[in-house]
């Protein structure tokens, strides 16, 4: 019996699992760095797969309030000049901009807000973790030890629980060439619901996604680089280094600059793909970004994350057994994590090109695709590969062929 679960992270994948966790009658606790709740933060997107989730946790309603709705992904030159276009529509959301966009900070205040009988515990990290056959013995940076049955990484990209049980990062996380940072400013012009991206020659993104407040915007910068060395906890540094790479180009990048050295929430970091072949170690598992992430460019990291937390979670709760479930867990899961950690056609070199000549040919080759003769085509892009996941209803039990019953058999309830 594996009932108490010690779950590193609140950002999206740990309060999804603990929501699942506590509904199959599990005690989990989530640990937290950050002294506090997140606000605010990138944009993220509800898409596939996942939305089956986020009804099942009856939450679809508190996101559709919360959402943000962009009319899609607009290109723009040096002058603001529109150079190319992808409105959400023509792929029916499967595309840059999906139908549901939410802030991450605020999709992490739907989680809490389902959570509230979960114990969290902010301004703490775990230092050490001791397995034994009974379970896991944990040590805190603010001290105190405590002992779980089961301990989940949900700390993102740089996981410490990754790192303490299965080793150092650079066996698992890969740079892709490139960096970027997100935070909010005044917004330089309206956007009329678009988000909008000016590329200059040297692979850099200047960016604005709309905020629900037509005041400010959701700033981003990103860019292409062999692999740097800067301190991950110093933002003067991070700062001073994306002055040096912005200076002096158009748009709005001067305005983009300086309100991103007023921003208290700016957010930097490397373009990484995260693979780790098997996803736990004894009694320690990992979920989302931790354990299996495409990168910003690739996308349905949310997704991912809301998906893993629901099979993890429902896994456990068949036979409440780590050495059967955790296995089970990464086989139903694998496939749809490396459809879904593909990059797109090019990958950073397309999107993000190098010289004038080549920001000419991604614009005109998505004014192609995106004119009336192609759009079809691209529908039925969008629609020939769906998830490569069968959702399990793990709370309500089915029989299968053999007639073993599967899933959960108590009755749970829904937060609707």
């Amino acid at each position: 019996m594996s009932e108490n679960v010690l779950i590193s992270g609140a950002g999206i994948a740990g309060p999804a699992l603990a929501y699942w966790l506590r509904r199959y009658g599990f005690t989990p606790t989530v640990v937290e760095t950050a002294p506090a709740p997140r606000p605010g933060g990138q944009t993220v997107d509800i898409r596939g797969v996942a939305r089956e989730v986020v009804e099942r946790m009856g939450l679809m309603h508190q996101i559709r309030d919360r959402q943000l709705h962009e009319k899609g992904l607009e290109y723009v030159s040096a002058s603001g000049r529109r150079a190319a276009a992808f409105p959400a529509e023509l792929m029916d959301g499967a595309g840059p901009v999906a139908e549901i966009e939410i802030l991450r900070g605020d999709l992490s205040e739907v989680l809490l807000e389902a959570t509230t009988d979960v114990e969290y515990l902010y301004g703490d990290s775990i230092t050490a973790l001791v397995q034994d056959d009974r379970g896991v013995q944990v040590s805190f940076r603010r001290g105190g030890e405590r002992r779980f049955d089961l301990v989940v990484g949900a700390d993102g990209v740089h996981s410490k629980v990754r790192s303490l049980a299965f080793g150092a990062e650079t066996q698992y996380v890969r740079n892709l060439g490139g960096y970027g940072c997100y935070f909010t400013i005044r917004t330089p012009e309206s956007l009329d619901h678009w988000m909008k991206i000016y590329t200059a020659p040297g692979g850099r993104w200047v960016g604005l996604r709309p905020d629900h407040d037509p005041q400010y915007a959701r700033a981003f910068l990103s860019f292409r680089s062999p692999e740097l060395t800067y301190d991950r906890r110093d933002v003067a540094q991070q700062k001073a280094l994306l002055e040096q790479r912005f200076a002096g180009l158009g748009w709005h990048t001067r305005q983009v600059l300086d309100g991103m050295h007023e921003a208290d929430d700016f957010y930097f970091d490397s373009s990484s793909q995260v693979v780790v072949p098997e996803w736990s170690q004894g009694r320690v598992v990992l979920v989302g970004d931790a354990g299996y992430c495409g990168s910003p460019l690739a996308g349905h990291g949310t997704a991912l994350s809301l998906v893993g937390a629901y099979v993890l979670a429902g896994e456990l709760a068949t036979d409440r057994n780590h050495r059967t479930a955790f296995p089970q867990y990464q086989q139903v899961m694998q496939a749809y994590v490396e459809q879904r950690m593909e990059l797109p056609p090019g990958g950073l070199k397309m999107a993000m090109p190098m010289t004038a000549a080549g920001i000419w040919l991604r614009n005109t080759s998505t004014r192609l695709m995106t004119s009336r003769p192609f759009r079809g085509a691209l529908a039925k892009a969008a629609a020939v590969k769906p998830d490569a996941i069968d959702l399990r209803d793990y709370a309500h039990p089915t029989q299968e062929a053999d007639g073993v019953t599967t899933g959960l058999t108590q009755s749970i309830p829904s937060r609707e």
